[in-house]
């Protein structure tokens, strides 16, 4: 797992190596295009030009995103990196509508397009693959950074290289006295932007309404909770995205019987397991219950507080038991099950012992509350 610092300095050196190329290549596109009066360079010129724009809305998000966890953002600001794909996508999209309508109004007015030197296409070539390359380079940094930002910034460069392949073959067909192929290549290549682009663009949105992640990817994360020692089951899973994170929310089950902190250790050993089999999960809420609540009738909420629940307890066991050292409440379906501890002096009265039994075999049957009780005598230390 690449730390949160790595990932940093990579995304910076990344976004600037493509903001030093964006510029270079702007301004020999105005250069050339000019000198060979190619409008359409001159627009590519343009276009390479916004991409230096948003390469420094790529470097801030990226610093943003890499900032820790404050009291306003407990889970960091790695949804700065999701905000800046979506903007990025929603701007891939617009570049491909943009070549559309240019590619429209060129194939409308084949007649009055202007002669263009032979620079020109030398330009056009020549930021096809400086952009290509661009692209292949960035693509290589996200695929390992797993960053949705840098992985949209660099299909925005094979975006550009396709729309430089769109100027370099309406300069070449204009050379050769097609005047109609710059037009269909840019309808082409300007839907394939509009899509990929309205991709990212969902992808961000689909994260920022916290949709789960994959089916796969659910099967795997609940396969190492219910592995866990101690867990019995699991049920509602809940995972989202959050940039190059995922966070999880599970209920796991275990033993009825086993004590509070007991059940809190099975479910802290289950949530550290998650967190180093699962590299890209943040975080992990664990709740744990003794038993599946998703299937309850009646929630345990419902049933009556713990003092409530003692007092009633007394009235059962009657005036052969005024008090009792501890009591064990167990919430097991719907009802509630109860451990009581006598004090040593009972075992010196077995009789007692007898009539509370024959009390409790009388009320448990029609009580409201409790399905069980169990009587336990403390033995006395010696």
């Amino acid at each position: 797992m690449i730390e949160d610092a790595e990932r940093l300095r990579q995304g910076q050196q990344i976004t600037w190596v493509s903001v030093v190329v964006n510029v270079l290549l702007t301004a020999m596109q105005i250069v050339v295009g000019l000198l060979a009066h190619s409008q359409s360079l001159i627009a590519d010129a343009m276009h390479t030009l916004s991409d230096v724009v948003a390469d420094v809305f790529v470097l801030f998000a990226n610093r943003k995103g890499a900032e820790a966890a404050d009291a306003e953002h407990p889970y960091g600001h790695a949804r700065y990196e999701t905000l800046a794909s979506l903007v990025l996508g929603l701007l891939l999209s617009i570049t491909g509508i943009g070549i559309l309508v240019a590619a429209a109004g060129r194939l409308q007015n084949l007649a009055s397009l202007p002669p263009v030197g032979i620079a020109a296409l030398w330009a056009a070539c020549a930021t096809l693959i400086g952009k290509e390359g661009l692209f292949r380079y960035m693509l290589v940094v996200a695929r390992r950074l797993r960053s949705s930002m840098l992985m949209a910034n660099a299909w925005h460069a094979r975006a550009d290289a396709l729309s430089s392949l769109v100027v370099a073959a309406g300069i070449g067909g204009s050379l050769l006295g097609f005047g109609f192929a710059d037009a269909v290549a840019a309808i082409i290549v300007g839907a394939m932007i509009v899509k990929a682009g309205a991709g990212f663009a969902w992808d961000a949105i689909s994260e920022l309404i916290d949709t789960g992640l994959s089916a796969e990817e659910v099967r795997r994360i609940r396969q190492t909770l219910e592995d866990a020692p101690g867990v019995l089951g699991l049920h509602d899973l809940r995972t989202r995205r959050m940039a190059h994170h995922v966070l999880v929310d599970a209920h796991i089950q275990v033993s009825p019987r086993v004590s509070v902190s007991e059940g809190h250790l099975i479910g802290e050993r289950a949530r550290q397991r998650l967190l180093q089999e699962h590299p890209e999960v943040l975080d992990v809420l664990v709740h744990v219950d003794v038993e599946d609540d998703m299937l309850s009738n009646l929630p345990a909420t419902e049933l009556p507080e713990r003092a409530m629940l003692l007092h009633h307890l007394r009235q059962m066991l009657g005036e052969d038991l005024p008090h009792f050292e501890r009591t064990t409440l167990h919430y097991l379906g719907n009802r509630v099950e109860a451990e009581v501890t006598l004090p040593p002096e009972m075992m010196q009265d077995p009789a007692r012992i007898v009539r509370v039994e024959q009390r409790l075999a009388q009320c448990l049957p029609g009580d409201a509350w409790f399905s069980t009780v169990s009587l336990n005598c403390r033995i006395a230390p010696k």
